[in-house]
């Protein structure tokens, strides 16, 4: 008897509308739905495919291995009907098969969730709990950052987050081990940049990439916090920061009407994050220099800091640098993450007044200020910082050329700064420190 002619695309709505019926709870209209397809077609893959689910989810697995290699001998590129014969196989207790048929369902597709956590899963129940980590953390990379996943994955996702993280400390434990007789011998050495590497490699922390507003200079290292011992002159300035504290006390106490919004963007510039802090003295500055132009009244107020400051390799460019300024930011008040313009100089932070609870991030690194230890850091890389206390907190903050320019590219590089400046009529925004 031959089989009446089917619309393909009735019976794979029918089977949809069943399996949405089933995943809401609604067993009664799943069950209605499966068996008008099944009376329907039959022998249609989706019918079969679905039918074996529910062989499966009462336990047996025989059926539904009947079922689904009926299935894959109509329809052998569907990658759910292999994950499902795989769940057969795994209640049949075949774990061979089951690993056959889930390599061929990720041979269809790699990035199949399903068919990643179910490997990951078997792999575990094999005894191979570091090849299963691995998978695990393959499938956790294809689900999207604002994937809503179905409720029933939620336990093998949990599984996966907690396999993945146990596996890296244990490799993380591993390392310091084996790593320990060589650290021991050169122990005067740093370590600082290799540990970095070790930390992004085990997921410890996020690898950040410079992202100028206005010029990228190649093939210079991007440190977030970068050493202390490029710089002979921080020990020189730090000795100096009581004197610069005394400075900036009396600008504070007699120069408020001095102070200015830090972020101060134009109407009708995107702000994004500067929305709350834009024209706000929660975030002043006290500028000694602006963008190349020396205040000299304000120089005149600060002549220690000054003279602290004329020895340093600032950044001298017209109409951009230097720039150097007290940074005053409010009680309960929180610099969102931002870049600065580019990696050709670099910022440098002196503390002040730190009232505690002070805080500031680079990349992955995050620090608490220290009363007398000034940093320097890659504006470019994304930044950000908290004042967590109830009273201000202040810095002096200055820009230096980076110094792995030669003389030459700083000489270039200023060039090029000024030319963009005059092509543009001086109208460049993303010139600007934020």
């Amino acid at each position: 008897m031959n089989t009446p002619l089917v619309d393909d695309s009735q019976v794979r709505a029918a089977i949809q509308q069943a399996e949405r019926a089933f995943v809401t709870g609604q067993r009664a209209e799943g069950e209605r739905l499966l068996a008008r397809a099944r009376a329907t077609a039959p022998q249609h893959p989706l019918v079969l495919n679905a039918l074996a689910v529910q062989e499966l989810q009462s336990g047996k697995g025989n059926a539904a291995r009947e079922l689904l290699e009926n299935a894959l001998q109509k329809e052998s590129t569907n990658p759910a009907f292999w994950v499902n014969l795989g769940t057969a196989f795994r209640q049949l207790e075949v774990p061979d098969e089951e690993m056959r048929a889930l390599e061929k369902a990720l041979a269809l597709d790699p990035r199949h969730l399903l068919a990643l956590l179910q490997k990951a899963s078997l792999l575990n129940v094999q005894g191979k709990p570091r090849a299963a980590a691995g998978v695990y953390e393959r499938a956790l990379a294809v689900i999207p950052a604002e994937a809503q996943l179905p409720p029933q994955l939620r336990p093998a996702i949990e599984r996966a987050v907690a396999a993945v993280r146990e596996n890296k400390a244990a490799l993380d434990a591993f390392l310091r081990e084996q790593l320990q007789p060589l650290r021991s011998q050169r122990a005067g050495e740093r370590h600082d940049r290799f540990d970095h590497c070790v930390d992004i490699m085990l997921g410890n922390r996020r690898a950040y990439a410079p992202q100028p507003t206005f010029m990228y200079f190649p093939h210079i290292p991007a440190y977030e916090f970068y050493p202390r011992d490029h710089f002979s002159w921080l020990a020189e300035i730090e000795a100096a920061a009581p004197d610069i504290r005394a400075e900036f006390e009396r600008v504070l106490a007699e120069d408020q009407d001095r102070l200015v919004p830090y972020v101060a963007y134009p109407d009708g510039v995107p702000m994004d994050q500067w929305k709350e802090l834009n024209h706000s003295r929660r975030w002043s500055a006290f500028y000694l220099w602006r963008e190349g132009t020396a205040l000299q009244e304000h120089l005149a107020r600060c002549q220690r800091t000054a003279a602290a400051l004329e020895k340093l390799p600032r950044v001298d460019i017209p109409a951009h640098g230097p720039t150097a300024f007290f940074s005053i930011l409010e009680a309960r008040t929180h610099i969102p993450p931002h870049t600065g313009a580019t990696n050709t100089r670099l910022t440098v932070h002196v503390p002040l007044v730190l009232p505690g609870q002070c805080s500031f991030r680079v990349g992955a690194d995050r620090r608490e200020w220290r009363s007398g230890e000034a940093w320097v850091f890659d504006d470019t890389i994304e930044h950000e910082a908290w004042n967590d206390s109830d009273a201000p907190r202040a810095i002096l903050i200055f820009d230096i050329w980076n110094p792995y320019l030669t003389a030459t590219e700083r000489d270039l590089v200023r060039a090029a700064t000024v030319a963009v400046e005059e092509y543009y009529g001086g109208q460049v925004p993303w010139l600007g420190r934020n």
